[in-house]
């Protein structure tokens, strides 16, 4: 017997890596009625806010707009901000001061890295080694990763998925455009 949260992050990750789920194919993986798979698309986007749009092309859904689950932090004592951040970014080490539970299944990427060092900076989140420097991470957090990535300053390409190099050059783009270089060499 399946879980409607066990069914929710199912269809989540579909729809992120553009499988374009339907009610259907959520009855048929977790043998429920139809209608409680529309009920569990509903909740998605109606409780948990999520930006779906249904493809009458891809007969399934998609996120409108870039979407993520919201994370549930439990603190035992007093624990702040950023100890949570620090939890998130080492997901993989328990704590008894603190946890972080997600809502979601992690996330998945394949990044290209020459550079040893950044490799072994990276290891908390490196699942598995490739051939040709190339190296799987697991995440919980897609802007937490893409703000690790960027704050490595070395040489780093995301060679899949690719929704997630486009969400980095989008990142990249706004932050140049909110710091022009002509206003520096002004200064």
């Amino acid at each position: 017997m399946s879980s409607a949260s066990q069914r929710i992050q199912w269809l989540h990750k579909k729809i992120v890596d553009r499988a374009y789920p339907n009610a259907y194919h959520l009855a048929e993986r977790f043998r429920i009625s139809h209608r409680q798979a529309q009920r569990d698309v509903d909740y998605l986007r109606h409780e948990m806010g999520a930006p779906l749009a249904y493809s009458a092309v891809e007969k399934g859904y998609y996120y409108s707009e870039a979407f993520t689950f919201p994370l549930i932090i439990e603190a035992e004592g007093d624990v702040d901000f950023n100890d949570a951040i620090i939890g998130m970014k080492e997901f993989g080490n328990s704590s008894a001061e603190r946890s972080v539970l997600q809502l979601q299944l992690p996330y998945y990427a394949t990044l290209e890295i020459k550079d040893r060092m950044t490799v072994l900076n990276l290891r908390s989140l490196i699942v598995a080694d490739e051939p040709h420097h190339r190296y799987r991470c697991e995440f919980p957090s897609v802007e937490l990763f893409l703000g690790i990535i960027m704050s490595m300053g070395a040489d780093i390409k995301i060679v899949e998925p690719l929704w997630l190099r486009e969400r980095l050059v989008e990142f990249a783009k706004r932050v140049i455009e909110c710091n022009p270089i002509d206003e520096i060499e002004e200064e």
